[in-house]
């Protein structure tokens, strides 16, 4: 793209900027329906200009996070990888699905106001952060059996300025956070019983058949740790890059006896990830 399509585009984020976020602070703090940022995007990021010439993802980036502090109160800040592998692990980058997830929490809040919500494999985190930022969650448990991402996913935590359990000089208006390694493989029910979880979240974990068997068999023990409690709603996230993968998934669900439906694709664009991606979310019933 030429050097001054690229600035014409930032120069139309930058004058609306200018001439009305100012004047919808007010309406942004207040507003509890998500019309009013869809009506903002249409005439920002979404403008027929923004799609033909996009900005560059830096300033897509710095746009948005700005909108969210004024829409929220604040802005997810995240540490992460930029190498798609890194200390052995893909879990230091963000990936498409988190974003996907992400966007879908923000749009549905009432999944998680007043809930305990056990993440599957978070990776950097974004999507947590997000939820904890934005929907008013009870307890947030971040988890992931790496000890390197672990230790990131503490950075980003307190980046964030929410606390973490340990700290008794929380914000008490936060919700409780929580970091936990757990291995799929090697949790038992008598550590997943400590979760109590009323909602377990995960995105882009179907990477490959291994660890599709491994996630049902580690939801099926944690629907087993509720005893006489309802079992935790459950909502799968992932980019369709192999539809024989996706077809295992669903067989593994079926064979372990648990339902699922598709999710209605939602087309709010928060983040910039790929436009040719296929992204899908399953909710599954234990």
């Amino acid at each position: 793209m030429a050097p001054e399509e690229n600035a014409g585009t930032e120069l139309l984020l930058q004058g609306f900027e200018r001439r009305f976020l100012a004047s919808l602070e007010a309406k942004l703090r207040d507003s509890s329906d998500s019309e009013l940022l869809r009506d903002i995007l249409q005439k920002t990021v979404r403008h027929p200009v923004c799609v033909k010439h996009p900005p560059s993802v830096k300033y897509a980036w710095c746009f948005l996070s700005e909108l969210i502090k004024k829409s929220s109160g604040g802005s997810v800040t995240l540490s992460k990888s930029t190498a798609i592998i890194s200390h052995g692990t893909t879990g230091l980058v963000t990936w498409d699905a988190a974003l996907y997830l992400a966007e879908w929490a923000i749009e549905n809040p009432a999944a998680f106001i007043n809930r305990t919500v056990l993440e599957l494999g978070s990776g950097a985190g974004l999507t947590g952060l997000a939820i904890c930022k934005m929907c008013r969650p009870r307890a947030y448990i971040f988890s992931d059996p790496h000890s390197r991402i672990l230790e990131q996913l503490r950075g980003n935590v307190l980046l964030n300025g929410l606390s973490l359990e340990a700290d008794i000089t929380g914000n008490l208006d936060s919700p409780r956070v929580t970091v936990a390694q757990l291995d799929w493989d090697v949790a038992m029910v008598h550590q997943l019983s400590a979760f109590q979880p009323d909602v377990v979240i995960a995105a882009d974990v179907l990477y490959c058949p291994e660890a599709i068997v491994s996630l049902v068999g580690v939801l099926q023990r944690l629907a087993a740790c509720r005893e006489h409690k309802r079992a935790p709603e459950v909502y799968v996230a992932f980019t369709v890059r192999n539809p024989e993968t996706c077809q295992l998934f669903t067989t593994e669900l079926g064979r372990d006896g648990i339902r699922w439906e598709a999710e209605a694709h939602h087309d709010q664009k928060l983040f910039p990830y790929g436009e040719h991606l296929e992204m899908a979310m399953l909710n599954l019933t234990l």
